[in-house]
């Protein structure tokens, strides 16, 4: 293969969306498909550097050391670090990534590479770029990661943001060893403020539904999510949120603090609903885009957030990225558009960089002379590139495109759409494109548009199967020349012209239309020839052939996995070739270098191209006078054709027309000569239209005269009635078989439901109701047991019978021997006790049921004496059904002689028959009556036959009887029997004689007299007989009705006790139902913790296993920090040997050179420190101060150092030998020391690392302990509940007694201790024992408690005597005796002093009421002087009265004069009044007081005087 030409890079377009790095303080990168463009922000020059993988994916940049690094898209991908701007590849790093990397960053202060890839491992990696070497990985930890960062003050940190979570890996070294340990930052939550949280409507019952329900319904917060992030300049994270907050993240204590709040009360307005979509650190600010056309800048002071400046965006932005210096801010939009603000021109605007939209592009084509390139995106834009790759117009064709090409002959361009039109774009205004000419050709997408060589034609084709051709040349205005059929879809289509002039030829590879695969199947060949369309040619079937091509040239323009190359086309001149990828989104110009051999063949191009220019020369001047394309204004022809010609209603089908938007050019072509056909003829269809409009209405005059006869004589068309008999037909076939899969699968449903829930029962659901009442008693529907149920049960029964007697020959007693009484505890009937003590054989005690089997075993037991419960009670249940169904009977005999005696007694009355029910009798339900089908019934033929035969067979029988005349006879004669009954008496009559009725009594005969007389009698005897069997029956009637009733209430009265019996029944069942449930509890709790358990043990073998591991790093880790650390001890060690070994060196020197050389050697150079500069603590947005200009420590230790080893520094008496001598040996010792420096940091770095290590080793070791201590604690909770099982304990009156609590939940763990019932008796004997003992004792007591309170109650009554006795006697002792007393004790007589007193005071008394008398007669005298005047005075009132409202008028007029007049000084007089009165009231209090103190002082000195003059006898007597 020779070589013929090489391909290179003229220019690359595309915007994939992808991030846009700084890659020095000018230069910018991002991904373009396979390449990467690097963009120059101060010359606006772009290079381009294609990928030496599959394609690009992530892209990460350091510009601190000048390398960016990027992925490849394939299986088993590698990443590839380059420097800038050498663009020399550095390493190349394969790691075990199997499909792709989803982000990459590079470290600003270490050879560190950080990955994240994606599914299915989402593994994070640390790389060593320089050396290409993977330090550590963690799986899983990169899952929904969207961007990864190192920290620019610390290269060991790296941040990890994913869709919903925020997470900071922490790189830990010990040596070469390289760990990553995660730490998941808490977000804050967002708590759900849509819903208002319920009220509940009690909070006292703790289970009420509506707190429950309150709190499922109670709205739970959401953390938020974070959007974006950026490092601060104190290593810290500032977050944003798609919600509007903004956190502050500490990445050593791992708090989370908020900046900004949009819910907060005092929020700024702008950021309230904002969006952050990117952050970053620029001019002391926060930078802040959202999905708006804004950016804001932030500032912080003292916590609070405020806006310092805004910007008005032309579209939102999706990145904001700051340049290493500090002084450019780049902006990215989604849409392909890059922004650079540059504060370093001191300028607040923002400068538009790139504009080239996104999206993929479909197609590409070149034009012209000057390799104008047009392209065609997906989003419908029509894009002018220049040579060099420069956007020089677009044109937006607002619909959905396929394809584009261009003509070499004119300047434009032919745009094939969906729609299956075509559209003519004039290029030739660079500025403004325009739509010249559009064709619409196809209904469906136009799949190809090819021009030949020369111009002249243009092939399209679409989905159909017609390939048109059009005329390329303006001046024919773009005409379409005919078209060609094609058996099939065109898959490709290609031209060529040999010459000018000449013909052309054109190839198209069609495939089958029922291939769907897209593999051709047919080669067509067409001649266009110069002056005409020629024909066709075809060449044959072709499936693979194989082509002997010589390869020319090639290169990976496009990504294979992204779906490869969309488009190729090649420039006039054959020496660029134009490429659009399927889904990379990318644009490339690739140019040929022509070798010496081929310059021949490009010349002959050349001439050829400046051939077609005398075309172009004609053709593109008419092209530039073209009109801008306006539509068409639709027009109707089918309304024209009508309006003309007067279609009536059968013929619209036949001019049918599309709308005019929607017509094809073949449409059009085809409507043009059908309206030339109709102005050619239009006289001939009117004559016709006229003569088959006579004809119409004839045939529907006739028929209208003959509709008697079948429609079938006047079809005059049979094979179009048969053929419409034949669709009617067929569609009612399918309307049949479509009722009858209905059918048939609602027969199917039925079929089903019965089997299952009717067919399998063994016993049938059924009821029984009460006649008289409400009452109804369910039976219990049982189900056919299976065979594995049964062999279940005999299992359990053999295992038990072998159980009870292993346990009879081991002489010990049974331990699941039931328990006493459950019998009799259970239920009270004989025949369920008798089930009951069936079952009890087999059924275990509840205390000694201690393994799962056994609980199992008894679930089975359980089971089995339920089901044989009910199938007693079903057994009573059908017995009682059989007597209802005869008590029916009966009652229907009943009531049928009730009927008769009714008939005869001629009473219409409504008689009560009972009737079962639908749930009496269920199967009544599965049969479908004839009375309940509405519709009418559908019959066959056949069917149809069959009841017209016996209908006629029915009708024959009945002629065959209609003349016996012995039955008509005996019918008419005796009522249809043979002899007459006793009952008929009722119907005998006695008529009166004939006489009576036609003569008066007065005229009768004697004879007469007595033959009615007669008549009476017999008429009276008639009368009482029939009275008389009236009666009769009627008792006889009422004795049936209370027969009937005393019989249905004894079947009511039975159904009541059945229904006491299921009571007792269901009671009996549910109480062993109870049990089964806590069995089965009991069992799934053994089997959860047996599940707990397998998880620990597994858990506890995961740690162990981690343990050894563990272990043996740790063992590694050890050796590697003690060797290291005796290593650093031999540098020690070396370091204080070269600082003894010092004076030997110079020991022939003398000793005061020797002291001075050993200061020179201790003195070290000062290393300039960079002072702190004073920043502003309280601003958290300020930018980062990274000096990377600053020497380390050892460079200025060096520096200082070769300034020291100057000859000048030199001291006296020292060669220049011996001072090279010590420079050289101080130099030793310097770096000796600074190697102790970084060694001792390293060793110090390992030991915590190590540490760190030993701490999560006994972490792991107290998880251990505490899973055992778990899975311990799990074995002895499962030991204990299997041996302490839960039973069922009936609790009847008067046999177990507990403490009167409430057994609530509360309780419900509490202990009860199950004791014999004699045990309690005997207690309580011996406690009425005690008790009366007590009782006895307490009297006794009582008793003498009473004798007590007696005594003492007199020892008080004596003692308050004593004490009176006491106050008399000092009473006696202080008596004060009058004369009088004195007297009447000096006399000897005291009667007769007391007669001589009575007798004054009887003297004293007649006085007294003498005085009386006279006093009552003076008063008389006054009284009647006080009435005389009290009349006087009445009468002066009498004459006051009169004049009062005369003078009440008066006074109310003066008074208001003097209210008016003096209100003041009346206010002023009722102050001093009132003042008066205080001062008053004042004087008085003072003045009682003051004689309250007095009558104080005068009755202690009256009490003073009267001790003084009159002594007690007491102290007379001590006196």
């Amino acid at each position: 293969m020779s070589e013929v030409g090489i391909l290179e890079i003229s220019w690359i377009q595309g915007f994939t969306r992808d991030n846009v790095e700084f890659v020095d303080n000018n230069t910018v990168c991002y991904a373009c498909g396979n390449h990467i463009c690097f963009l120059n922000l101060e010359t606006k020059t772009r290079n381009v550097f294609p990928s030496p993988g599959r394609s690009v994916g992530a892209l990460t940049t350091d510009c601190r050391s000048g390398t960016f690094a990027f992925s490849e898209r394939k299986l088993d991908p590698s990443i590839f670090v380059h420097t800038f701007p050498e663009l020399e590849l550095k390493n190349e790093l394969k790691g075990n990534t199997p499909l792709d990397y989803t982000s990459l960053t590079l470290s600003d202060g270490g050879p560190y590479l950080g990955s994240c890839s994606s599914l299915p491992d989402y593994s994070i990696t640390v790389w060593n770029w320089e050396k290409a070497e993977l330090l550590c990985t963690q799986s899983h930890g990169g899952q929904d990661v969207i961007y990864l960062e190192f920290n620019p003050l610390n290269c060991l940190q790296l941040c990890a943001l994913s869709t919903t979570t925020l997470t900071l890996w922490n790189i830990e070294r010990c040596g070469s060893f390289h760990l990553l340990k995660p730490s998941a930052i808490q977000l804050p939550e967002i708590p759900d403020s849509s819903s208002e949280k319920p009220t509940p409507t009690s909070t006292k019952d703790p289970n009420c539904i509506s707190q429950i329900l309150a709190a499922l319904s109670e709205p739970k917060a959401a953390p938020v999510t974070p959007s974006t992030v950026c490092w601060t300049a104190t290593s810290q994270l500032c977050v944003g949120c798609a919600e509007g907050y903004l956190l502050l993240v500490d990445p050593e204590s791992l708090s989370v603090s908020v900046l900004f709040d949009p819910k907060a009360a005092g929020a700024i307005p702008e950021l309230k609903s904002f969006y952050f979509q990117a952050v970053a650190l620029y001019g002391n600010g926060l930078i802040a885009v959202g999905k708006e056309s804004v950016m804001h800048c932030l500032q912080s002071k003292e916590t609070q957030i405020s806006i310092r400046q805004t910007w008005e965006l032309e579209r939102p932005v999706t990145t904001a990225v700051v340049s290493p210096n500090k002084d450019k801010l780049l902006l990215s939009a989604n849409t392909g558009q890059i922004y650079v603000l540059n504060t370093a021109h001191r300028s607040d605007q923002i400068e538009k960089i790139l504009d080239v939209h996104s999206g993929n592009f479909l197609s590409a084509a070149m034009f012209s002379d000057k390799n104008i390139c047009v392209s065609l995106r997906d989003s419908g834009i029509l894009q002018l590139w220049s040579s060099g790759g420069t956007c020089i117009a677009s044109l937006p064709l607002e619909t959905e495109v396929i394809n584009v090409t261009c003509c070499p002959i004119a300047h434009y361009a032919a745009v094939g759409t969906a729609s299956g039109k075509i559209l003519f774009v004039d290029l030739n205004f660079e500025k403004q494109l325009r739509l010249v000419h559009k064709v619409h050709l196809y209904h469906t997408a136009v799949d190809h548009l090819v021009f030949d060589q020369e111009g002249r034609f243009l092939l399209c084709s679409g989905l159909d199967s017609h390939l048109y051709v059009l005329d390329g040349r303006p001046s024919a205005k773009f005409a379409v020349l005919g078209y060609v059929e094609v058996p099939g879809r065109i898959l490709s289509l290609s031209t060529q012209c040999v010459a000018r002039g000449e013909d052309v030829k054109a190839v198209a590879l069609c495939g089958s239309e029922e291939d769907k695969k897209n593999e051709g199947s047919c080669l067509l060949m067409f001649c266009l020839p110069f002056k005409g369309i020629g024909g066709k040619k075809h060449i044959g079937y072709i499936k693979r052939k194989k082509l002997n091509n010589e390869l020319c040239c090639q290169r990976r323009c496009h990504s294979k996995r992204l779906g490869g190359i969309r488009s190729v086309s090649f420039s006039p001149d054959s020496l660029k070739v134009v490429t659009t990828g399927v889904g990379d989104g990318s644009l490339l110009c690739t140019k040929t270098k022509a070798e010496d051999a081929d310059i021949a063949h490009f010349k002959s191009r050349q001439i050829r191209a400046q051939s077609i220019r005398t075309s172009f020369i004609s053709e593109n001047p008419v092209l530039i006078n073209l009109p801008v394309w306006e539509e068409e204004t639709p027009v109707s022809s089918k309304k024209t054709e009508e309006t003309e010609f007067g279609l009536d209603a059968t013929e619209e089908d036949e001019h049918y027309l599309p709308p005019a938007s929607a017509t094809t050019w073949l449409e059009k072509k085809h409507e043009e000569i059908v309206k030339e056909d109709n102005k050619e003829h239009a006289e001939t269809k009117k004559e016709l239209r006229d003569t088959m409009k006579e004809l119409r209405e004839a045939v529907h005059k006739m028929m209208l005269e003959n509709e008697s006869f079948p429609i079938k004589q006047f079809n005059l068309d049979v094979e179009e009635q048969k053929r419409l008999d034949a669709m009617a037909e067929e569609e009612a076939q399918k309307v049949k078989a479509e009722i009858e899969r209905d059918i048939l699968e609602k027969q199917y449903q039925r079929d089903v439901l019965k089997r299952e829930c009717w067919d399998s029962m063994l016993v049938k659901p059924r009821s029984i109701n009460a006649f008289h009442s409400k009452l109804a008693v369910q039976n219990y529907p049982l189900k056919d047991r299976r065979e594995k149920e049964l062999e279940d049960i005999r299992r359990v029964q053999n295992m038990r019978t072998i159980e009870k007697a292993a346990s009879k020959l081991m002489g010990r007693k049974d331990s699941s021997k039931p328990e006493e009484g459950h019998v009799a505890e259970s239920a009270d009937s004989e025949e369920l006790s008798a089930l009951l003590a069936l079952a009890n054989k087999y059924l275990y005690d509840q205390f000694s049921m201690q393994t799962v089997e056994q609980r199992v075993n008894q679930i089975i037991l359980i089971q089995d004496l339920i089901y044989s419960i009910k199938m007693a009670f079903n057994s009573d249940f059908d017995a009682l059904f059989k007597r209802k169904l005869k008590e029916i009977k009966i009652v229907d005999d009943r009531n049928k002689n009730i009927r008769d005696i009714m008939l005869e007694l001629d009473i219409e009355e409504e008689l009560w028959e009972p009737r079962l029910t639908d749930m009496e009798w269920p199967e009544r339900l599965l049969v479908v009556e004839d009375s309940e089908i509405k519709a009418e019934k559908y019959l066959t033929p056949e069917q149809k036959a069959e009841e017209d035969r016996l209908r006629l067979e029915r009708e024959a029988r009945l002629a065959a009887h209609k003349d016996d005349s012995r039955e008509r006879a005996l019918k008419d004669m005796m009522d249809g029997v043979l002899e007459v009954k006793k009952v008929d008496i009722l119907k005998v009559e006695i008529f009166p004689p004939e006489f009576s009725l036609t003569k008066p009594p007065i005229q009768w005969s004697e004879e007469e007299k007595k033959v009615y007389k007669e008549y009476e009698k017999n008429f009276k005897e008639l009368t009482e007989e029939k009275e008389k069997y009236k009666r009769g029956l009627e008792f006889e009637m009422k004795k049936l009705h209370e027969i009937i009733k005393e019989s249905t209430e004894k079947f009511d009265e039975s159904l009541t006790k059945l229904f006491e019996k299921k009571v007792k029944f269901m009671a009996t069942i549910y109480q062993e139902e109870l049990k089964i449930t806590y069995l089965a509890q009991a069992v799934r709790k053994v089997e959860e913790m047996n599940r707990q358990e397998q998880e620990l043990k597994l858990k506890l073998e995961q740690l162990l296993a981690q343990k050894v591991k563990t272990e043996k790093d740790l063992m590694g880790f050890k050796d590697m920090v003690e060797q290291f650390q005796f290593a650093y001890e031999d540098i020690v060690a070396e370091d204080k040997n070269l600082d003894s070994e010092f004076r030997k060196e110079f020991a022939d020197l003398p000793k005061y050179v020797t002291d001075q050389l050993y200061k020179l050697f201790k003195r070290r150079p000062r290393v300039q420190r960079m002072r702190t500069q004073s920043v502003d603590d309280a601003n958290v947005f300020r930018q980062h101060c990274l000096n990377t200009s600053a020497l380390d420590g050892l460079s200025q230790t060096l520096a200082g150092m070769e300034e020291s080893d100057a000859p000048e520094n030199m001291p006296k008496g020292v060669t220049q030998f011996v001072w090279e001598k010590f420079c050289a040996v101080r130099k030793t010792k310097v770096e000796s020391e600074q190697k102790i420096k970084v060694n001792g940091l390293e060793l110090a770095e390992m030991q915590a690392f190590l540490q760190r290590r030993l701490d999560e080793d006994n972490a792991a070791q107290e998880e251990i302990k505490q899973h055992f201590e778990e899975l311990r604690s799990l074995r002895t909770k499962r030991n204990q509940h299997l041996m302490n099982p839960m039973i069922l304990v009936v609790l009847p009156q008067g046999q177990v007694e507990t403490s009167s609590v409430d057994l609530t939940a509360e309780t419900a763990e509490t202990d009860y201790i199950l004791i014999n019932r004699s045990v309690v008796d005997n207690l309580k004997e011996k406690i009425r024992r005690v008790a009366e003992q007590k009782i006895t004792y307490m009297e006794a007591r009582c008793e003498v408690r009473k004798d007590i309170i007696q005594l003492e109650w007199q020892h008080r009554v004596l003692d308050k005597k004593i004490e009176d006795f006491h106050e008399k006697k000092r009473e006696l002792k202080m008596l004060r005796l009058s004369k009088d007393d004195m007297e009447c004790l000096s006399k000897k007589d005291p009667n007769s002093h007391v007669l001589e007193k009575i007798s004054k005071m009887e003297k004293s008394i007649d006085f007294m009421k003498q005085t009386h008398k006279r006093a009552i007669h003076r008063r008389m005298k006054k009284l009647k002087q006080i009435n005389k005047k009290i009349s006087m005075t009445a009468d002066s009132t009498d004459g006051i009265k009169k004049n009062l409202p005369e003078m009440e008028t008066s006074v109310a007029e003066l008074r208001h004069i003097y209210e008016a007049a003096a209100t003041e000084e009346n206010e002023a007089a009722e102050r001093d009044e009132r003042y008066q009165e205080i001062v008053h009231r004042r004087k008085l209090e003072d003045l009682a007081r003051a004689k309250s103190d007095e009558l104080d002082l005068l009755r202690k000195e009256v009490e003073r005087l009267e001790r003084r003059n009159f002594p007690s006898l007491d102290q007379m007597k001590y006196n």
